[in-house]
């Protein structure tokens, strides 16, 4: 099977309590059905884990506006750990991730509103799109965005949809384009400028002098989930003037903030072949399948240059309603084409309210 990159499925995020997250996520964002939702060892991920097997609780969230979800993700056999310094623009990972909104300016209000911790006013990037940051209870940034393609415009004043892809801090744009660009397919520059930035300056370290480009993906996305996940920009962040840190630093996978950045694909072992060939072999493989009880399938890690984790999924199962057991076998479906809208829409069967 050829190597088809789908769409990020989703972004992770290491909280402090899983249930008190995925309650903020869904009643801010609308991420407000679970895919899956499971305790048990991580072990697999030993060389992020400290070489030790380690317990975790996590819930799969996503918005059927459409967008990537939320892998929402707390440690149970230790407490989770915070960064031991502010992060900064330009630190090497994911700093902000991209949240799209059918109505920018509507969702500055309505967050203003409920009194959600703003650090901008409504803000244009070198191409002249609107947008603002947020932050969670949490301590993580969150960039709104305008949204072109949906799933759905449901009813209701939630204007949010799901993730529309992040902000990550770079060393080096150009190595790290062979993996954004060449691997992930971000083939096309909307903007790559360098310089001191205003929409930055609301930012930690916003006014030092950055090298920024947005990439994001030419033609359409295939695959069973491509009409959810939608379209997706990757802005990477070169800083100058001062030494960033990773933002992982001496901290494991699962820790509190963006742990990874995962994209649902099909063709597994052509994309290890290509990884492999430009210089990212995998550091964590599933070898056959996952299974975490309402979701099945294959996955695996690589690095980008900085070590950024990057996440591949293959689905091979999917919970449609779990209370009678009605789960989709995607191995047997045309990996190309993309789910009917009955299906996908009938995922909120599973929806959680309030």
């Amino acid at each position: 099977m050829i190597k088809n990159i789908v769409g990020i499925q989703q972004i992770g995020i290491g909280v402090p309590n899983v249930k008190e997250a995925f309650k903020w996520y869904r009643q801010t964002f609308g991420m407000d059905i679970p895919i899956f939702e499971e305790a048990a060892e991580a072990k697999l991920m030993l060389p992020y884990t400290g070489g030790k097997t380690q317990a975790r609780h996590a819930i799969l969230a996503i918005n059927l506006k459409g967008g990537g979800g939320f892998e929402i993700w707390q440690y149970t056999s230790r407490k989770g750990e915070s960064a031991t310094f502010d992060l900064q623009l330009g630190d090497y990972g994911i700093f902000c991730t991209r949240i799209k909104t059918i109505d920018v300016k509507g969702s500055f209000e309505n967050y203003k509103s409920k009194k959600i911790e703003l650090l901008s006013e409504l803000l244009k990037d070198p191409a002249g799109n609107d947008y603002f940051f947020m932050r969670d209870p949490f301590g993580n940034l969150f960039q709104v965005v305008k949204g072109w393609d949906w799933l759905s415009i449901s009813k209701g004043k939630q204007l949010t949809g799901g993730s529309a892809g992040c902000m990550i801090g770079v060393s080096d744009i150009d190595k790290a384009k062979k993996l954004y660009s060449d691997v992930l397919g971000y083939d096309e520059v909307v903007y790559d400028k360098e310089g001191v930035f205003e929409d930055f300056a609301c930012l930690p370290s916003g006014k030092n002098k950055v090298r920024r480009v947005l990439l994001k993906h030419v033609g359409l996305r295939k695959g069973s989930f491509s009409r959810l996940l939608g379209s997706s920009q990757i802005e990477l962040v070169k800083i100058y003037d001062r030494e960033p840190q990773k933002i992982f630093v001496n901290r494991y996978w699962g820790d509190l903030g963006f742990i990874h950045l995962c994209f649902d694909i099909t063709g597994m072992a052509n994309l290890e072949n290509e990884c492999k060939e430009k210089g990212f072999p995998f550091t964590v493989d599933s070898a056959n399948s996952f299974d975490m009880g309402e979701a099945a399938g294959h996955f695996s890690y690589i690095e980008d240059p900085d070590g950024t984790l990057i996440e591949f999924v293959e689905t091979h199962k999917i919970p449609i309603l779990k209370k009678i057991g009605w789960y989709l076998n995607l191995k047997k479906r045309n990996p190309e084409k993309s789910l009917p809208m009955w299906l996908l829409k009938s995922l909120s069967l599973n929806r959680v309210r309030g």
